[in-house]
């Protein structure tokens, strides 16, 4: 793989566009309610073969049933449903959310999925237990990477343990703290919020930061496109003429 690349979490734009300018793409409609299999089929056939595609797992794994998220959801839960999705429950609808997140990956020849967690989802034993227990049950095709993003008080050392146990690469926002696998998969949501735009100089620290990789660099804050091309132009002209 190319030893950094970099992309956005959702496109914004159309893709013959997006490809012209970027290697892959952060998938996030399969977050909120996975795309019709015409749609997704639609996506890979208008990239070129070699364009990489990652997707973000859908909610119903990770998050919640009391998360705001779950207002895009088109099917509503049940009462009893909503007690058994979220938190990494190993139940029969998370591993359908499971099942129906991997089809989506199967159809855009995605490299990896996104498992990312909400604040809420914290370093206590039985979330970990969960953890442990979703990542030994759920089906894992050949080829395709885990990315967990824990967010909040997570130590370093119990990520690193859990990401070498579980094989799982550690996907963090570089502002807030490092990557702590071999591949760093790295999501800018936006150092002030959503809205903010990154400056020179702090996409000159994160150019130090990555160094060589190898990484991924997914911009997820509103002013993504343009800040993840300053970005690429960055690293390309360092590439050309490395800082001595």
């Amino acid at each position: 793989m190319t030893p950094v690349k970099v992309g956005l979490c959702g496109a914004g734009m159309a893709l013959a566009s997006y490809t012209q300018r970027f290697q892959v793409l952060e998938v996030q409609q399969t977050f909120y309610e996975p795309p019709r299999e015409a749609t997704l089929r639609r996506w890979r056939t208008s990239v070129p073969s070699e364009f990489e595609f990652t997707v973000k797992a859908w909610q119903l794994i990770t998050h919640e049933a009391r998360s705001s998220t779950y207002r895009r959801l088109r099917t509503p839960l049940s009462a009893e449903e909503r007690t058994e999705v979220g938190g990494f429950r190993w139940t029969p609808i998370v591993e359908r959310a499971w099942e129906t997140t991997l089809e989506c990956a199967a159809i855009l020849r995605a490299t990896a999925i996104l498992l990312q967690c909400p604040p809420s989802f914290r370093p206590a034993e039985p979330a970990i237990t969960r953890l442990r227990e979703f990542c030994s049950r759920a089906r894992r095709p050949a080829g395709v990477r885990l990315l967990w993003e824990p967010r909040g008080p997570w130590p370093d050392e119990v990520v690193r343990d859990l990401c070498a146990e579980l094989d799982l690469t550690h996907a963090a926002d570089p502002f807030l703290r490092p990557s702590l696998t071999t591949l760093a998969y790295y999501r800018l949501h936006g150092i002030t919020g959503a809205r903010h735009t990154y400056t020179d100089d702090e996409l000159a620290r994160l150019a130090t930061t990555i160094g060589a990789g190898p990484a991924y660099v997914m911009f997820n804050n509103l002013p993504r496109a343009a800040d993840a091309w300053r970005f690429s132009r960055l690293m390309c002209a360092e590439a050309v003429h490395p800082a001595s």
